[in-house]
């Protein structure tokens, strides 16, 4: 989403510009890719303590540099097809770190001059996203770029533009005129669930402790490709008293956003960027160890969220908030702080500005 971010950007500041966007780890590794994704989701459900180990670890980022050098050098055939023969790109942008490593890297071998992008779409960024041979980084904060610097990054290279997002969460509307197309109650308070593109934690069980509390609010639940959840809160939604809205994977976050009070959620780096972009105070739960846990860090420390252990954490958390206009209302101005919602533009600007 961040890299449709960056490409629409561009494309709107240079219409006649041609963009191949692409998993780069699909299109180098396809059989791998599926590996490593179906093992990535085994382990942050099953053994998520594991991920907390591997991610980040000088030790682990030690011990396979052999490996990730050479699974760079046999990608060289793919990555010359593209880059040298058929697609040939003024620049390339990643926005995540194992393609960007691979292209720094290819760059290297061969002595290129093309401009590479490394683009940050967590709050915190790891060491698996440092290459000499990278031209700029797009950082969310300056906390990010103050880690990049004590690491050995040229301080040059890094923008703190923010995590790039659709450019439609900058466009604010009416939350009456909203309400109503969803169908809510724009006179009452609105609580948006999101477990992610995957419908993953406890969205069924928070929704189940919001119904049971005392104070009244409406509930939008969004259980992404989750289908199960979505068919489950479905056949609940006429036995509760509260108004609930079930949604699958959607188009209009942005709306959803700007009719809510606040969000329940997974703490991704773009879902985060997006709610602080709509003044969104966020309650987080269950992170994955890792890059989710470093976010969630991030926020809590910016006072813009809160942190829930489980479900009913959440409803007592709510209630605080809903009892306490003023705290919810001093989380939604200190968004004002480090929402970013130009980065996707600020990036387009920078990459053409390279290559004009």
């Amino acid at each position: 989403m961040a890299s449709l971010a960056i490409e629409n950007a561009l494309k709107t500041l240079s219409p006649g510009m041609v963009a191949m966007n692409i998993n780069g780890f699909a299109y180098t590794n396809p059989i791998f890719e599926k590996v490593i994704n179906r093992t990535y989701m085994s382990v942050i459900k099953n053994n998520p303590e594991v991920w907390e180990y591997l991610y980040d670890n000088p030790k682990v980022l030690k011990s396979v540099q052999g490996m990730r050098n050479s699974i760079h050098r046999s990608n060289s055939k793919k990555l010359k097809v593209l880059i040298q023969d058929e697609f040939k790109p003024d620049a390339v942008v990643c926005t995540q770190a194992f393609p960007c490593g691979m292209v720094a890297d290819y760059k290297k071998y061969l002595g290129l001059d093309l401009p590479l992008f490394g683009v940050l779409t967590d709050h915190a960024p790891h060491s698996y996203w440092i290459f000499n041979n990278v031209d700029y980084y797009i950082v969310p904060s300056e906390l990010s770029r103050d880690h990049f610097m004590r690491n050995g990054v040229d301080g040059a290279k890094i923008r703190v533009f923010g995590i790039p997002i659709n450019p439609r969460f900058s466009n604010s509307h009416e939350k009456e005129d909203i309400c109503r197309k969803l169908g809510l109650d724009s006179r009452k308070r609105t609580i948006l669930i999101m477990g992610g593109g995957q419908g993953l934690g406890p969205v069924e069980r928070m929704v189940d402790a919001l119904e049971r509390t005392d104070l009244d609010f409406q509930v939008i639940a969004v259980c992404g490709i989750n289908k199960r959840l979505q068919k489950r809160l479905t056949k609940k939604e006429k036995r509760y008293k509260k108004k609930m809205l079930v949604f699958g994977l959607v188009e209009n976050v942005d709306e959803l956003m700007e009719a809510s009070d606040i969000l329940v959620t997974k703490p991704g780096g773009l879902t985060t960027s997006e709610a602080l972009t709509k003044s969104l105070p966020m309650i987080i739960i269950h992170p994955i160890p890792g890059q989710e846990t470093k976010n969630t860090d991030f926020l809590l420390q910016q006072g813009v969220a809160l942190r829930a252990e489980d479900e009913d954490d959440v409803t007592v958390l709510v209630q605080e908030l809903f009892s306490n206009s003023v705290k919810l209302n001093e989380m939604r101005k200190k968004t004002d702080s480090i929402k970013k919602p130009n980065s996707a533009m600020d990036t387009a600007q920078l990459v053409l500005q390279a290559i004009r």
